[in-house]
């Protein structure tokens, strides 16, 4: 019992002056006490609540949404890791003519997606952030094919038809495409980014295979200069972040059939 409690029945009692009405006021006092718990309960309760509802919305602003695609779709990295064309490529058995029809393939994406990137540094003015990305990918990718065609001794664009796993790939960026907001174009043009640098720190290539070059040009670089403060700024909420997870996995996936039917 506590002392608040016991004050009030010696007040109590003091002013009946008589057993009955003693028990009475002791009644009484136990029910105020009890009265007094449940509304101090329910306020601890409330407050509880709001904490933690005051949490969750902190963890959620707090997100690293970044990382968070990257670490929920490693399963669909490992998988590519261990696709025969790599396995292959990492022992030096890989038929040339695989090789060859591999590059060829990405050729075809990146001149693809360089001209998705040209439509959207045209398409988004704003927020500055979202349209200075564009610009730059479009250019850092303009640039890149360009060396790639002069690499390969190409004059122009080679016509070259998509694989199936090629055509979806490069369907699902028109999607992304259509999205009303182009943060969502920017996700689906990350899994390429770190997958390819996962792949190439995590195969054991030595440098007398024929495919280290391949190892070397790829194991560099640091998307998250790009990205991460940029999805991190405008994926805030939980709804977006869900959708943002469904692009990301679906152009993991899209990789992954890239490497395994190559």
């Amino acid at each position: 019992m506590s002392p608040y409690c016991h004050t009030t029945i010696k007040a109590l009692y003091k002013e009946e002056g008589n057993s009955n009405k003693l028990t009475y006021s002791i009644a009484e006092a136990e029910t105020v006490n009890t009265k007094e718990k449940m509304k101090s309960a329910a306020f601890s309760c409330s407050l509880f609540l709001l904490f933690l509802g005051s949490y969750s919305l902190a963890s959620e602003q707090q997100m690293d949404v970044y990382e968070y695609l990257w670490n929920n779709n490693t399963d669909i990295a490992n998988k590519t890791l261990h696709v025969d064309f790599l396995r292959q490529m990492q022992s030096g058995s890989l038929q040339a003519e695989r090789y060859v029809k591999f590059t060829l393939q990405d050729i075809n994406y990146l001149l693809e997606v360089t001209k998705m990137l040209k439509k959207m540094s045209k398409k988004v003015t704003k927020p500055d952030d979202l349209k200075t990305f564009m610009t730059d990918r479009y250019n850092k990718y303009n640039s890149f094919a360009a060396s790639f065609l002069s690499q390969y001794f190409l004059k122009g664009e080679p016509p070259i038809k998509p694989t199936p796993a090629m055509k979806k790939y490069l369907s699902d960026y028109g999607a992304a495409m259509k999205a009303n907001d182009g943060i969502y174009f920017a996700v689906a043009l990350l899994p390429c980014s770190r997958l390819w640098i996962w792949l190439a720190n995590n195969l054991d290539i030595p440098n007398t295979n024929p495919y280290y070059t391949w190892k070397t040009d790829n194991m560099s670089g640091h998307p998250e200069k790009h990205y991460k403060a940029l999805l991190n700024n405008h994926l805030n909420t939980k709804e977006k972040v869900q959708k943002a997870n469904a692009i990301f996995r679906t152009q993991m996936q899209n990789e992954h059939d890239f490497f395994a039917t190559s």
